[in-house]
């Protein structure tokens, strides 16, 4: 078979193979864009994301290989290119309702590892077609590009070098330039467009499937309309602000009383502003006992550091409620800084350093007085900031008499879960072990320190509380403080599974919250359910 004229050269092919390869990188850190909104960024997630992929491409690469050998013909190929770019335009389209019409089904039909299961379904349906095709891309090149066995091996190997530079660049593109800039839903709509730009481009130099390249352009155009909404929450109507950074998806929600901000659609609030200036209701209330609990005569007196600086909602009521304490913040998310000065009204006074809350403490010789872990968000708990080294390292850049406290988010029943692992970790490092639940959520406060009277400096520093409120709430903490009896789960950095913990208290918490729609659904079926909400 005549190779078409555009062929002949073949540059064009290895633009193919190098385009084919950008966009596979960049579907793929799409799809952990598109997904964690609803099922975090932890290393779960990221290893169902390349698994299910890695199988569509081998899969696309044995396909492509059969499909060259029994028909050499370059518009089968660049026809798959086509519907690959229109699936993955309408990614941004659907993708969201499929998520959730998944974690819907899912939850109602199976009993265990939710997270693991919708993620895996909803990269199957939504990303496994697409990148099956892109799969075919290079056995079908290769079947195009090579003349002879003479110059076989060396014409391979620029494909493979095209396809492997096309990757690289796929890789940084999104990740610190497209999706930051425009986000998630036109990130997959642009390189989507290049995708259909070289199928149009194949064909218009045949003058042939004008068919096929007309129906793919509309289709695209349609997607491009439609899909450009970069709402993660289409459902909510009133979010002051709702974008993407390189870390995070990231919603403000503003009411006549609070402002909050939330990292992920379906696991709750991560920051709060309360506009009257009274308390939160939430962890921060009883994290405000630690600076009473130093040596401190006053609890103004300390110097605190916060690591998960979120929208500083720790260190402004802090602020409020004692006076002009010296605090500061590190949080690796620059962009929910820039938000906490915008909507949260942290002070430009309150410093925040762009880092990592370990490396923080590695690069720095400084001591404080108060110590608060808030970097833990839903399943994502960074490893290396729950093991005996880290927590060593934050009692090094402890003052004598200072306390750590960490909030502990997800608070589990069963026998070795996420809370028993850290507090047993933390029992490691520190003499002195308190914990308290938190009302009305999941979260537990840890209070730890060495050759300190935790709940004796508390019960002292109450009585010095102005406010009645502050003081019934420091109240509330001190009766329930309960000392830690360490047992034997310890996490190291060589040894932290982290993921797999959180990931059986979020079972646990679907568990709870699913059964009482179980039995609606039982009793009334689907109408039953609706008429529930």
């Amino acid at each position: 078979m005549e190779k078409p004229p555009i062929l002949k050269n073949k540059v064009f092919l290895y633009l193919t193979e190098f385009f084919a390869g950008m966009s596979v990188m960049a579907v793929e850190l799409g799809a952990s864009r598109l997904l964690a909104p609803y099922f975090s960024s932890s290393q779960i997630v990221w290893t169902i994301i390349i698994g299910t992929i890695m199988i569509a491409m081998a899969l696309g690469n044995i396909y492509g290989g059969k499909s060259a050998d029994k028909n050499p013909n370059p518009d089968k190929l660049y026809g798959r290119i086509l519907i690959a770019a229109v699936w993955i335009g309408a990614i941004p389209v659907v993708g969201k309702y499929i998520i959730l019409g998944i974690s819907a089904v899912v939850i109602f039909t199976v009993s265990t590892n939710f997270l693991i299961w919708a993620a895996f379904a909803a990269c199957m349906i939504i990303f496994v077609f697409p990148l099956f095709l892109l799969g075919t891309v290079t056995p079908s090149l290769a079947k195009y590009t090579v003349d002879s066995l003479d110059d076989s091996g060396r014409t391979v190997g620029n494909l493979g070098a095209f396809n492997t530079i096309g990757s690289i660049i796929g890789t940084f593109v999104p990740t610190f330039v497209s999706i930051p800039a425009v986000g998630t839903s036109v990130t997959f709509l642009i390189f989507a467009g290049i995708l259909l730009a070289l199928g149009l481009l194949y064909f218009v130099s045949k003058k042939a499937g004008a068919v096929k390249s007309g129906a793919a352009s509309v289709l695209f155009l349609i997607c491009c309309i439609l899909g450009s909404s970069d709402s993660f929450a289409f459902w909510e109507n009133n979010l002051a602000y709702e974008g993407e950074s390189v870390y995070n998806y990231l919603q403000v929600q503003e009411s006549s009383r609070r402002v909050i901000l939330s990292t992920n659609v379906l696991f709750g609030v991560q920051s709060v502003l309360i506009k009257d200036q009274g308390l939160t209701g939430m962890y921060y209330d009883y994290a405000m006992a630690a600076p009473l609990m130093t040596d401190r005569e006053r609890p103004e007196d300390c110097r605190v550091l916060i690591l998960g600086m979120g929208t500083g909602t720790y260190a402004t009521q802090c602020s409020r409620y004692f006076g002009n304490m010296s605090i500061e913040g590190v949080e690796i998310d620059d962009k929910i800084t820039e938000l906490a000065r915008t909507y949260f009204e942290l002070p430009e006074e309150v410093p925040v350093t762009t880092y990592d809350g370990r490396a923080y403490l590695n690069v720095i010789d400084s001591t404080y007085d108060v110590i608060m872990v808030d970097a833990y968000q839903d399943i994502t708990i960074p490893f290396q900031m729950s093991s005996v080294e880290f927590f060593t390292l934050v009692r090094e850049h402890l003052n004598p008499g200072g306390v750590m406290v960490v909030n502990m988010n997800m608070r589990g029943s069963s026998e070795g879960n996420i809370n028993q692992y850290l507090a047993d970790t933390i029992s490691q490092v520190f003499g002195e072990v308190y914990t308290v639940d938190v009302s009305g959520s999941t979260n537990r406060e840890l209070f730890a320190a060495n050759d300190v009277d935790i709940s004796g400096n508390l019960s002292a520093g109450i009585d010095n509380i102005q406010d009645e409120d502050l003081a019934a709430m420091l109240g509330r903490v001190y009766r329930n403080l309960t000392v830690y009896q360490a047992g034997e789960h310890i996490m190291t950095d060589d040894k932290a599974p982290v993921e797999l913990l959180g990931m059986q208290v979020i079972d646990e918490l679907i568990k709870d919250e699913v059964t009482y729609y179980k039995s609606i659904y039982e009793e009334g079926g689907i109408k039953g359910l609706l008429e529930s909400f």
